[in-house]
């Protein structure tokens, strides 16, 4: 008669058992992101590029050009590359792990990262938009503005994906310098 104690398991590495997600790092690698866009922003307003809308008056067609887009772009991939490294360097370290498994974790934290980050930054534009409570516009503003919107929407749309990328490398990147990084300090011991 058996009463459960016969019963054998196979051994589980302890890595198995906690998940696969650091979501401390992702955090801090979102919140690095968002400041770092906020900094970034503000470089560029400095340097004359009209990156926000006046407001209440609302966008205008000399608020927004391709220049003020590359810039915004470029402030994406940066500040989300910066995020995504930090969210593969602080990720805790996998020690039973395939290396391929380690390079799709370190890719999806970035991810996640960038992610989180988005979210972020969908919540505080949400809290920082302005009343709607103004005069309806003439048909010639609301095309003006629905113009303005559509090239707003294509570089950012750029920007989203080519952010999303380069946050997943640089994770990757951040990954293995940290694997790098404990390999060394193992070594020298």
């Amino acid at each position: 008669m058996s009463n459960g104690s016969d019963f054998i398991t196979p051994d589980v590495a302890p890595d198995e058992l906690q998940s696969a997600v650091s979501w401390d790092a992702i955090l801090a690698g979102a919140a690095a992101s968002i400041a770092m866009l906020f900094v970034l922003l503000s470089l560029c307003a400095g340097f004359g590029l009209k990156v926000s809308p006046r407001w209440p008056g609302g966008v205008s067609a000399e608020d927004f050009t391709p220049i003020v887009g590359a810039a915004f772009v470029a402030c994406q991939i940066v500040a989300s590359m910066l995020g995504g490294y930090l969210a593969g360097r602080l990720r805790t370290k996998w020690l039973h792990v395939h290396d391929h498994e380690v390079h799709f974790r370190d890719t999806a934290h970035g991810l996640l990262a960038w992610a989180a980050s988005v979210v972020g930054l969908l919540l505080l534009g949400v809290l920082a938009a302005p009343d709607a409570t103004t005069a309806a516009p003439s048909p010639a503003e609301m095309l003006r503005a629905a113009h303005i919107g559509a090239q707003l929407s294509l570089f950012l749309g750029v920007g989203a994906l080519t952010s999303a990328f380069s946050a997943s490398v640089a994770a990757a990147i951040g990954g293995t310098r940290r694997d790098d990084m404990h390999r060394l300090h193992r070594t020298m011991r």
